[in-house]
């Protein structure tokens, strides 16, 4: 099993910032990638920032890094808007013993609100 433990979701107001993190544990022996998605209400759940780069609508305001052990991810999130009000959620693959496939987990979110 792997669990994957986000902190930092709050309210802010706009023009803030916040600083998400997620570390993962449990039975791992390679976290493969770690990445974050938001969900807003009455909306699909949606890529924020990864391996790949952020999306569009956070680009230069939110920055992903990861631990030099590569287990914890941080969202670094900057000038803050009421529209990136959601929940945040932490997304790994990981690998648990050697030869095992990838598996993919979830964290249990968190709410990040953003008044105006």
């Amino acid at each position: 099993q792997v669990q994957l433990v986000e902190s930092g979701g709050g309210l802010v107001q706009a023009g803030g910032s916040l600083r998400l993190s997620c570390a993962a544990s449990g039975t791992i022996f390679r976290v493969n990638s770690m990445s974050w998605y938001r969900q807003a209400p009455g909306k699909q759940r949606e890529l924020v920032a990864g391996a790949s780069g952020v999306a569009d609508s956070v680009k230069g305001r939110f920055t992903i890094s990861r631990d030099n052990a590569g287990n914890t991810v941080y969202l670094q999130m900057n000038s803050l808007k009421p529209e990136d009000t959601a929940v945040y959620y932490c997304y790994a693959t990981v690998v648990s013993r050697p030869g095992d496939p990838s598996r993919a987990w979830w964290g249990q979110g968190t709410q990040v609100t953003v008044s105006s």
